[in-house]
């Protein structure tokens, strides 16, 4: 019986939790955060131990996995003392805001042999699975255009913002992930525009809130994402996957698919579910799962830093194209050929 130990008590902190706490492979043996009144209160639904230090968490000799979902400035100093202790680690996205850091520090963690799984729940999706699996059953035959469309139903708070890194890294890197996830192969090539319709305050943080971007691969298959922070009808998450054969949809999630028909009005529904904490819970839930199942089977990964790195490093293209106005070639093997290994 593995013992987990969550860094972090937080919204994100507070589902790893959970997942950790119903996952019959493993016991959640501690939650870790100095913010003493929120360690607490989780603690004691959860029926574990408080701690306010980060590190001596991860230097307990009782446990024996690390879950990293603190705030992204702290991701790289606690993987690299996790991985000093021998300690499997789950860490949120991204590595870190700085793409030379990330780097620097994959290669230190892969020196050491660090085991270091980066947290892309949206793999982990029923949805994803599902059109993941008709492609590689060769459904629709081989894929030709892929559409990503990932709204939030509105804007973070300002100092969130702040601290985010930017649309490119905060928001659009799950699709990034998403997108080289369906279609097999790196791109090459990437066109991203940029916009700030909701906020014109942003360019005071020189941030985005709405932007659209379109990577190609070597063999001309294309991905085009779909981002806005702003959608005032909920959280608009959806995927679209053009093949020789046929076409792949998935659709948004609400509470029910009752649909109501009367004399003013036909086909009223729900709102959509309202933000990623509702709409991602069973993928969150299915991530956690396997990252214990990869460890007590002894198995690889399903998601390694070098697919942390990419997701960046296309992030980090994205902005590149935005300000330089131009297509940006990217290196499909990624900033360090020797890292996919």
């Amino acid at each position: 019986m593995l013992k987990v130990a969550i860094l972090g008590a937080g919204r994100i902190a507070q589902i790893h939790s959970k997942s950790a706490f119903l996952n019959t492979q493993c016991e959640l043996k501690l939650i870790a955060d100095p913010w003493k009144e929120g360690v607490d209160k989780l603690a004691s639904e959860l029926n574990c131990e408080s701690c306010y230090d980060y590190y001596e968490a991860i230097d307990r000799d009782d446990i024996d996995a690390i879950v990293i979902a603190t705030a992204t400035d702290l991701h790289v100093d606690l993987m690299m003392h996790a991985v000093k202790n021998k300690k499997p680690v789950l860490c949120e996205k991204p590595i870190d805001l700085d793409f030379q850091r990330s780097i620097d520090a994959v290669e230190k963690i892969q020196q050491n042999g660090g085991q270091v799984m980066l947290a892309f729940n949206r793999r982990f999706d029923e949805d994803t699975i599902a059109l993941k699996a008709a492609l590689e059953n060769n459904e629709i035959g081989s894929v030709r255009q892929v559409i990503i469309t990932s709204r939030d139903p509105g804007m973070q708070p300002v100092e969130y913002m702040k601290t985010s890194g930017g649309i490119f890294k905060d928001m659009t890197i799950h699709d990034f992930d998403t997108a080289r996830f369906i279609l097999g192969e790196e791109p090459v090539e990437i066109f991203a525009t940029a916009s700030r319709l909701v906020d014109e305050e942003l360019v005071t943080i020189n941030d985005y809130d709405t932007c659209s971007i379109t990577l190609k691969t070597a063999s001309g298959k294309q991905c085009i994402i779909n981002n806005c922070r702003e959608a005032v009808y909920g959280y608009d998450q959806r995927i679209e996957v053009l093949g020789s054969l046929g076409l792949l949809k998935t659709q948004n999630h609400r509470p029910s698919t009752l649909k109501k028909y009367a004399k003013d009005f036909t086909g009223s529904q729900q709102p959509l579910l309202n933000f990623f904490l509702e709409r991602y819970t069973s993928s969150y839930r299915n991530e956690f799962d396997a990252f214990i199942s990869s460890l007590v089977s002894k198995q690889a990964f399903p998601t390694s830093l070098f697919d942390g790195l990419q997701a960046l490093y296309l992030a980090v293209c994205a902005m590149e194209s935005v300000e330089s106005g131009k297509a940006i070639a990217i290196n499909p093997e990624g900033p360090a050929k020797s890292l996919a290994a």
